[in-house]
């Protein structure tokens, strides 16, 4: 290893000691306690070494592919070749660091990710808790947004505003009765019982179904009815979002919580 690579990992390997020590007890980042066994990075620290490290973004596809890290590569960590993915990227990469990021500071994909390296014995995986959005909002010409870089900060949505599109399951199933309005299921196939929550009501496409969704959105603008839509625990539409204001629906809600909440709405409502 010559001088300069020498200077760089023992660079790395400060930040990363420091950044450990100083913010190992931070309720902002929730993971660093609740996984106290695995390293962290800084966004700043990262944003340092960028170059010298490999970028994994573990997270889903979709996700990956509407707003990530400009360099990174993505390795889902909910994939089943997960592990021996990330072997051979060690294995292709044994001088660097790789540091795994999910969404955000309560997102703890990034530090599940980490684990799982460890446990099979992939060394130096680092977690990036800040997540994809602080580093869009910080790093504008080092992100991607649904194909485009530099990331025009005003395109990308807060939780705040993600949050005013959300009703809660009774509201939901009461607007549906209105009959204005076209319901989606984006749950992923694994994700699906053999019975619809709204028989009859409903219809089903997959979030990565640009030509299902293109086709909905349209009827809807159409129509002047509103997409009633969910998924499975409220995680993926925040990201579908980005999908349906970039093909101008007019009118759109997500169910708060998802399936997993609707269940919990029913389980209260009839005191199973």
């Amino acid at each position: 290893m010559n001088a300069s690579k020498l200077r760089m990992t023992y660079l790395i390997s400060i930040l990363l000691l420091i950044s450990s020590s100083i913010f190992a007890k931070d309720n902002e980042f929730p993971g660093r306690e609740k996984y106290p066994s695995i390293p962290f990075i800084t966004i700043a620290d990262l944003h340092k070494i960028k170059d010298n490290v490999i970028i994994v973004d573990v997270r889903s596809a979709y996700e990956h592919q509407t707003l990530r890290i400009k360099s990174a590569l993505n390795i889902p960590v909910s994939s089943q070749k997960f592990t021996d993915n990330m072997e051979k990227l060690r294995a292709d990469n044994k001088d660097k660091k790789i540091i795994v990021y999910c969404n955000g500071k309560t997102c703890m994909k990034s530090y599940k990710a980490a684990l799982k390296c460890k446990k099979a014995g992939i060394k130096d995986v680092i977690s990036y808790d800040a997540g994809i959005m602080d580093w869009a909002n910080t790093y504008p010409n080092d992100s991607v947004l649904l194909g485009v870089s530099p990331v025009d900060r005003n395109k990308i949505i807060s939780k705040q505003l993600f949050k005013t599109y959300l009703i809660n399951p009774g509201h939901f199933e009461n607007k549906i009765g209105t009959g204005n309005v076209i319901v989606l299921d984006v749950r992923d196939p694994f994700q699906r019982d053999s019975t619809a929550l709204f028989h009859g009501k409903e219809h089903r496409v997959f979030i990565n179904d640009a030509t299902g969704l293109d086709k909905y959105i349209a009827k809807a603008n159409n129509e002047n009815k509103t997409l009633l839509i969910y998924d499975e625990v409220g995680k993926q539409v925040r990201w579908l979002q980005y999908y349906l204001e970039g093909k101008g629906a007019k009118s759109y809600s997500f169910m708060k919580g998802g399936v997993k909440n609707y269940y919990k709405y029913l389980d209260e409502k009839y005191k199973f």
